[in-house]
């Protein structure tokens, strides 16, 4: 029986330990892939440290490209977009699967239907393996969105559609018209910074950028950022600098990515009559935001949340990256790249140098 490698991650504080392992008959309406490369997101480096919890052991990664190995009998043979699919084509895929005909999913939110599995968060078991991208095979479920990739797009650039780009376009649809808007983001990770360029694309009138760091806001401001504001403390300061860029009127859109509750009540505050805010951010345990509740109704204030994406936000991601990864310099975002065996070092580099993304290399160049 074939084998392959994957890393188990044990749990915080235990370390991470290289197996081999059976794969095992492919399910007929499965697709079998070989991994080529994964990339660390935020949410990897929540499980590792412990802020989120996920059932151990479990092999990380989700953002990951990959060359199909064998496509099952039962499988249709063709991308979610209608390409046909072969044994070599390069691949990335939705960090879910779920069953299509459930409730949930015919309302346009798949990410949260019936029969729901989420790649790189999966609990290992004795018949399960290889399902995270620090492995050297993914099986992939029915249910999951898959699309070949464009020749042309770097493979570490392509693996962050399955996570970050596909969850900025999300919530752009949830946000509604952006042409002639002036949009506020707070947090300049790579959710922010892909927002603020999908913004730019869709036509918005003004992009800012809130974050605590210097150095990410600078970064943004090649991402169609017109004007940056650093995040020091939660009194009114940052407010006031907010209400001043938009001319009194208040913002129109305002999109979380960070999480922090002083940021969505800030944000809040900061909309204009009609606006409204994008709750992305926030996917772990937190205090909860005060909403002044006058405000919200005097100014036809409108709160949506999003978790993960859906699958026409998935093909709209990987359609703005192919536009778009060169007219922004997304080439850049991944800072440094690993090898598999190296994966422990590379959670490392994350956490103590808050790169935008790092990668790890599944097999070794040749």
């Amino acid at each position: 029986m074939k084998k392959g490698r994957l890393i188990a991650f044990n749990g915080p504080g235990n370390g991470m330990e290289i197996c081999n392992e059976p794969i095992g008959e492919l399910d007929p309406a499965s697709v079998l892939v070989r991994n080529e490369i994964t990339t660390i997101c935020g949410s990897d480096l929540h499980t590792y440290t412990g802020v989120r919890n996920e059932p151990c052991p479990v092999v990380l990664g989700h953002e990951i490209v990959g060359t199909i190995v064998e496509i099952g009998s039962q499988h249709s043979g063709r991308d979610y977009a209608g390409e046909k699919l072969e044994r070599g084509d390069l691949v990335t895929w939705t960090i879910f699967s779920s069953d299509p005909s459930s409730p949930l999913s015919r309302e346009g939110i798949p990410q949260k239907g019936a029969d729901l599995f989420k790649y790189g968060h999966a609990q290992l078991t004795e018949k399960e393996h290889f399902h995270g991208g620090l492995s050297e095979f993914c099986i992939l479920k029915p249910g999951t969105g898959i699309l070949k990739l464009p020749v042309n797009l770097p493979l570490e650039l392509a693996a962050t559609v399955n996570c970050a780009v596909s969850t900025a376009a999300g919530a752009i649809r949830l946000a509604s018209t952006l042409r002639g808007k002036r949009i506020l983001i707070f947090g300049a990770g790579m959710l922010g910074i892909t927002c603020a360029a999908m913004c730019r694309d869709a036509g918005a009138k003004w992009v800012g950028m809130v974050d605590v760091s210097s150095v990410r806001l600078n970064n943004a401001l090649q991402f169609g950022v017109d004007a940056i504001f650093q995040r020091r403390d939660t009194s009114g300061t940052l407010l006031s600098e907010l209400v001043g860029a938009g001319s009194g009127e208040g913002m129109d859109r305002v999109f979380d990515m960070s999480g922090a509750p002083d940021a969505m009540e800030v944000g809040l505050d900061a909309l204009g009559i009609g606006g409204v805010a994008v709750w992305v951010g926030a996917v772990f345990a937190t205090r909860k935001v005060q909403v002044n509740p006058e405000n919200l109704i005097r100014k036809l204030i409108t709160i949506r949340g999003l978790h993960n994406y859906n699958y026409e936000d998935f093909v709209k991601g990987l359609d703005f990256m192919r536009r778009n990864w060169q007219r922004f310099p997304f080439a850049s975002v991944v800072e440094k790249t690993f090898d598999f065996e190296q994966a422990e070092e590379a959670f490392a580099y994350a956490l103590a140098n808050k790169p935008l993304r790092v990668a790890i290399r599944i097999h070794p160049t040749t």
